[in-house]
């Protein structure tokens, strides 16, 4: 690889594609990151411009590349008959089908770290906003902020599952997964319930969804 005129976006992919053999036997670590440099023969004083932690900035890389997956199988899907739990229910299992199991177990083992845990809620927070946005999501009071909180539990919890799942075509996960979504619909039926209080009603109708901004939740700030 040439380092004039470099497009950093290109160099970023190109380096994510280097360091996923390496990753199945060191993790995303410092060794991973040094032998996907070496193998693109890329400066390495370079690759720390693209990629300043390393490769915690290319499983980052690899969290999004996936959302973006997950949003071309949700544009070419017909999700319109099915019910909105069942189209919820699809995009994650989009999500999950388009990773590397291994690649996610590794990238966990990092995100799990202390000075990686903002860096993973964000990732978190990030699909399911664009889960709800590709759904056509256009809350704009405090539904905003509970509907990507809950789903952020459902996700969270099935990509748990999932990585430890050994069952055919990850059957037990999909049903796990259909099984944590029937719990948010009953938690919403709840909510429905206490929504109908005058003292809910007030406070929450002073909430808004937050605008467009670089450093709020759902933006790929690097």
């Amino acid at each position: 690889m040439k380092n004039d005129h470099i497009d950093i976006d290109r160099a970023r992919a190109e380096l994510l594609s280097a360091i996923k053999p390496h990753v199945p036997f060191d993790g995303w670590s410092e060794p991973s990151f040094r032998a996907a440099v070496a193998d693109l023969g890329i400066d390495s004083g370079l690759a720390r411009v693209i990629c300043p932690r390393g490769a915690v900035d290319l499983a980052v890389e690899y969290h999004r590349a996936g959302d973006a997956l997950m949003l071309e199988k949700v544009a070419k899907a017909d999700l319109s008959g099915m019910k909105f739990r069942d189209r919820i229910a699809t995009a994650v299992r989009f999500r999950l089908e388009v990773s590397d199991p291994e690649l996610v177990r590794r990238g966990a083992a990092v995100f799990a770290l202390p000075q990686n845990a903002a860096t993973s809620s964000k990732l978190v927070w990030e699909t399911c906003d664009k889960i709800w946005r590709a759904l056509g999501d256009q809350s704009e009071d405090y539904n905003w902020y509970s509907k990507r909180l809950t789903l952020s539990g459902v996700y969270s919890s099935t990509v748990l599952y999932w990585m430890g799942d050994t069952s055919d075509d990850h059957a037990e996960t999909w049903e796990f997964l259909d099984r944590r979504i029937e719990g948010v619909m009953q938690f919403e039926k709840v909510k429905g319930k206490l929504l109908k209080l005058p003292f809910a009603t007030q406070i929450l109708g002073t909430i808004r969804a937050p605008k467009p901004r670089d450093d709020m939740p759902g933006k790929e700030a690097r």
